[in-house]
């Protein structure tokens, strides 16, 4: 245990840090390892590999995803900024590459191998993208005559774009509704809901008409034709399950659908465990969206403020549209549920991301010194 007294950089971070929300984090990292274990055996023993061998990766992301997290969560305001606009430069680079040289599968190019590994630029674009558009809003608040939101306006569109090309239509939404998000909060007029709400909206029919697997998805949806199979049996195991479900390992969704251990992991965990573990899930996913956008909406800085509220909000929104799926409320896309579907990409990015989360949010020396200042006028007597 570290004493108050202690002002080394480890104890200081122990006092400092939002240990509720590190506490939530570890909660959803060990929740993706025990799920792991249960929904994925399955899947690798139908496609010939050792019955524990995503299990084991899960595990292998998990560590170094933990300790990249807690090493962000070190660093300073300034160091995020430096370190998300290099990120974005980086990623901006490989989106372009991977149009040409990337993996092709179904028909989507997302993925570049690179010294062996697979990585997915998107997922790590998302927290830079994040971080650059905060800190123009708030410059462009703190000094109107520079044009932050212009700028934001511009990398979401050449963000948008890169996206498209690929195809990957659900990382758009996400990225352009965190966006839209940070502009709310940036104090936008009505006058721009009401235009980005139309441009959305072109968006949305402009995909159904020009992608036919986007119709095909949306048509299955509503119309309930066609191969609907996982999403199918991913509703039929989360009403097998019932409240406390048929046990660890008893389950029979994962023997039949490929992504039981990926996009599908929220059903194992609703058959196996029951809807008990299903609420439970989703209250941790709400407390840290719902203590981000308190917490942000408190902080004084701006940069804080936009930056905190719309990592929380990326977070939020892909965990929605995952469970959705699951539960067979939208459209079949694949999205990661954070820290437990399986991926390697997915768990280190979202690290970052919540790395960053902590870091901004962790109680800054100065603002405790602004508070006693302010405290002491208050207290000072009038002359």
């Amino acid at each position: 245990m570290q004493s108050r007294l202690d002002k080394s950089p480890v104890a200081t971070w122990w006092w400092t840090i939002d240990r509720w929300f590190l506490a939530a984090f570890l909660s959803l990292m060990g929740l993706g390892i025990v799920l792991s274990f249960a929904a994925s055996p399955a899947v690798a023993e139908r496609i010939g590999l050792d019955s524990f061998h995503f299990a084991t990766r899960q595990i292998i992301f998990t560590v170094p995803a933990l300790g990249v997290m807690l090493a962000v969560s070190f660093l300073e305001s300034r160091q995020i900024r430096r370190v998300a606009l290099a990120m974005l430069c980086i990623m901006l680079v490989l989106m372009v590459v991977v149009l040409y040289i990337g993996v092709e599968v179904k028909g989507a190019r997302r993925w570049i191998s690179l010294a062996g590994l697979s990585i997915q630029p998107s997922e790590f674009l998302k927290p830079a993208f994040v971080i650059v558009c905060a800190w123009l809003f708030a410059e462009h608040k703190r000094q109107p005559d520079i044009p932050g939101n212009l700028f934001a306006m511009l990398l979401l569109i050449l963000v948008v774009s890169l996206l498209v090309a690929q195809p990957d239509l659900g990382q758009t939404m996400l990225v352009t509704g965190t966006w839209g998000v940070m502009f709310f909060m940036a104090g936008l007029p009505w006058l721009w809901i009401i235009a980005l709400g139309v441009t959305g909206a072109s968006g949305l029919f402009a995909a159904y008409t020009v992608f036919p697997h986007v119709a095909a998805r949306i048509d299955k949806f509503l119309t309930g034709e066609g191969d609907t199979f996982q999403v199918d049996m991913g509703r039929e195991a989360l009403i097998n399950g019932g409240w406390f479900g048929v046990g660890p390992g008893e389950g029979t969704v994962k023997r039949v659908i490929p992504d039981s251990h990926a996009d599908f992991v929220f059903s194992v965990a609703g058959e196996e465990f029951g809807l008990i573990m299903c609420f439970f899930i989703m209250s941790i996913f709400a407390f840290i969206v719902l203590r981000g956008l308190n917490t942000a909406m408190k902080e004084q800085d701006d940069f804080t403020r936009y930056a905190v509220g719309g990592l929380v909000t990326v977070f939020g929104l892909q965990s929605v549209i995952n469970m959705c799926v699951n539960l067979q409320l939208m459209p079949a896309k694949g999205m990661t549920l954070p820290f437990i579907s399986y991926g390697g990409s997915s768990q280190i990015a979202i690290a970052i991301s919540m790395g960053m989360v902590l870091a901004l949010t962790r109680k800054r020396p100065e603002k405790r010194k602004q508070m006693g200042f302010a405290f002491s006028q208050r207290a000072m007597p009038a002359e």
